[in-house]
């Protein structure tokens, strides 16, 4: 940490009064360092981090941080405020901020920094050292290292960070005695968790940091796997043999899941640890007491590849919601990257440079012609990968690895046959199915070591490509052409009433399974390399939809923000910037606090504007972007009207429906001290799912799969 911290990244006399000054403060700080190559940038990017939950620590910690491109190197700014900051934490105000920023393709160093500060935090004496430093330079050589703080006892369990550094040693309490969640040994209750959503960007860690403070509440040890779009770091063996108990919050199917064969264990989808982290705490220490584990998994034994995507008992309905959004999570990304660069061909080389020859055969470097071209060819390659990832990864989520062989060769040959799309799901189940088939048969020990190598690949890929070629392949194409037809049919009232239906569906859930079934289906038709109109008309207004719920909750804090608390009209704030890029989490704080009212307004103004952008007839060839791409879509003036219809719309109902009388979630924070809402606060009646799915949805709050 020696180079992210200098004394002139400290400021022990911080006087700003609100968490966005504070931010400010300290990030022009990394400015005259040369570190920020754009403030309002790097400000914007933390005001989003923010908006997904609360940075606020207990003990008067603040550590709002991001990855951001507006960075050139990992930085870590200190401010000391006299006064107090709120940052969110149910005790108070911070007067320790820590502004942390990483590159954005600094996964590993962001997640350093935070982890480094976080065992430093969890020591007392590290913090009052820091509040008693007389100059920048002790305090930036406190926060390195370099100047060692006095030992203090610790007052609680060890931090989740601090757990997974000493593996299975014992923490007691500075009292000496057994606390109220402490064993008959005198130890904490230790839990081990995972958490993981489709996208792995907001939900997965959202989920980890409520476990964590809902467990520094409970006096409960807990040390979360964060399986997320930068990878995760692999629990120590060590600490899960030592934990009393285990909680899975996940939206996909959990890594290795046999790890934690013979643990109590919660199983639930990753909404369900944002919503009531301290329910799931409790329900598995009922678990522990009562005896109830997972039982250890059999090689051969029926049912050991399914049990991977959840619990024994779980419905083959939620298994397989589970395997399809396993598929849709990892072909995301190349729906983003090959959509937004076949849309930048189009833009520079014109509707015509899906004619252009090959790039390899013909590219003259000062013709913006050839860079179109190769923009275009580029997108269409990723486009290319689409059904194989798809269908790769629906096995791979129900047959764990020996899955992707099977799954890529039934989602290739699904393009081969024109099967599309439908033909990747159905390769993918195909392929994950005979797989499981395989596993089941007993097979003697002298050929076990190359099934996963030789026999289950062969086998199965053979399997596949005689179903896809010879039985159903020619029926899914048929049906495939005949979806693609009736799209290309619509016209009039019936093109209006689906967009209503597709603004519906992506406001109904903020980026659970219904939202991802509108996008998937929107995305589905322009990911060829001449989409139809009436597909790009259905792209545009499912994005158009799905921008409306952050907007219109920026828009109902700022025309009445005394329906709302501080931190809600701090969270409308970051809103605005969240909404116009086609990220919906910014409507997630208020939709928890206040489901019966926001997610209904907000499906409301989302079916108007779906309905009116494919009554405008306005198209888009990027899958993404919001106003950003506002230059690709077709009929821009009259899109950006659908918008902000349906923004209004939404504020206005959300507004009349908080100042009728009856209970608000928001004064009733305000009374209580207008500490953060959360998405744990309050929201058991939009907590409707959990990964045992017998009750719908896994609220997996993700735009657009952002």
């Amino acid at each position: 940490m020696s180079d992210m911290i200098v004394a002139d990244l400290v400021d022990l006399d911080l006087s700003a009064e609100t968490k966005e000054a504070a931010v400010r403060a300290l990030a022009a700080r990394m400015v005259s360092l040369g570190r920020v190559t754009d403030l309002e940038g790097l400000v914007s990017d933390v005001a989003a981090r923010e908006a997904q939950l609360p940075t606020g620590l207990e003990g008067g910690i603040g550590i709002p941080h991001c990855r951001t491109e507006h960075i050139t190197e990992p930085t870590l700014a200190f401010g000391r405020s006299a006064a107090g900051i709120d940052f969110g934490a149910a005790d108070g105000p911070a007067d320790l901020v820590f502004l942390i920023a990483a590159p954005t393709g600094a996964d590993d160093a962001h997640l350093t920094i935070l982890s480094s500060l976080a065992r430093q935090l969890t020591n007392t004496g590290f913090t009052a050292a820091l509040r008693t430093a007389d100059t920048p330079e002790q305090a930036a050589a406190l926060i390195r290292g370099d100047e060692p703080a006095r030992a203090a006892a610790p007052a609680r369990a060890a931090a989740p960070a601090e757990v997974a550094d000493t593996g299975a040693a014992d923490t007691e309490d500075a009292a000496g005695g057994a606390g109220p969640a402490d064993d008959a040994d005198g130890r904490p209750f230790r839990v081990v968790a995972v958490t993981s959503c489709p996208t792995g960007i907001a939900h997965t860690y959202m989920a980890a940091e409520s476990l964590e403070n809902a467990g520094r509440e409970a006096g409960v040890e807990v040390v979360v796997e964060t399986q997320g779009s930068a990878g995760f770091v692999r629990l120590d063996p060590a600490v899960i043999a030592a934990a009393d108990g285990v909680i899975l919050a996940h939206d996909v199917p959990v890594r290795d899941k046999d790890r934690f064969a013979g643990k109590p264990t919660v199983d639930v989808g990753v909404k369900a640890a944002i919503n009531r982290p301290a329910e799931l705490i409790a329900d598995v220490r009922g678990k522990a007491e009562r005896g109830e584990v997972i039982v250890a998994a059999v090689p051969g034994a029926s049912g050991t590849p399914v049990e991977r995507a959840g619990e024994p008992g779980e419905g083959y309905g939620t298994k397989l919601r589970k395997w399809l959004m396993s598929g849709v999570s990892y072909m995301v990304p190349f729906v983003a990257a090959g959509g937004l660069l076949i849309a930048l061909g189009f833009a520079i080389g014109g509707y015509k440079i899906n004619k252009a020859p090959s790039v390899m055969d013909h590219f003259v470097w000062t013709q913006s012609d050839s860079w179109a071209a190769l923009l275009f060819q580029i997108g269409g390659t990723a486009f290319g990968f689409l059904v194989p990832v798809l269908a790769g990864y629906i096995a791979y989520g129900m047959a764990d690895r020996p899955g992707l062989v099977p799954g890529f060769v039934g989602g290739s040959i699904a393009l081969t046959v024109n099967a599309g799309f439908l033909g990747g799901l159905a390769a993918g189940l195909i392929a994950g199915g005979v797989v499981i088939a395989i596993q089941k048969i007993d097979i003697p020990a002298a050929l076990r070591g190359i099934m996963p190598v030789v026999v289950i690949p062969l086998i199965s890929s053979a399997v596949v490509g005689f179903l896809m070629f010879v039985v159903i392949g020619k029926p899914i194409a048929s049906a495939q052409k005949g979806m693609t037809d009736w799209l290309n049919g619509l016209s009039g009232t019936n093109a209006v009433l689906l967009g209503a239906l597709l603004g519906l569906m992506m406001c109904f859930d903020l980026g659970g399974p219904v939202n991802k079934v509108a996008y998937t289906f929107a995305t589905a038709g322009i990911a060829v390399s001449a989409p139809s109109d009436s597909a790009m008309k259905i792209m545009a207004a499912v994005m158009a939809a799905g921008m409306v719920p952050p907007l219109a909750m920026a828009l109902a804090t700022t025309v009445r923000g005394k329906l709302f608390t501080e931190t809600e009209r701090e969270n409308g704030k970051a809103a605005w910037v969240l909404g116009a890029s086609f990220i919906s989490e910014g409507a997630i704080p208020f939709a928890a606090a206040d489901p019966l009212r926001v997610i209904p307004s907000s499906m409301l103004g989302g079916a108007i504007t779906g309905a009116l952008s494919m009554a405008f007839g306005a198209t888009l060839r990027a899958p993404h972007g919001g106003i950003f791409v506002v230059p690709l879509i077709g009929n821009p003036f009259l899109y950006l009207i659908a918008v902000a219809a349906g923004v209004c719309v939404t504020a206005a109902l959300v507004v009349v429906l908080k100042g009728l009388p009856g209970p608000n979630p928001a004064p009733a924070a305000a009374a209580a001290g207008d500490t953060a809402p959360t998405a744990a606060d309050g929201e058991k009646e939009t907590d409707r799912a959990d990964a045992n799915g017998t009750e719908d949805l896994d609220d997996t709050k993700q735009s657009a799969t952002a």
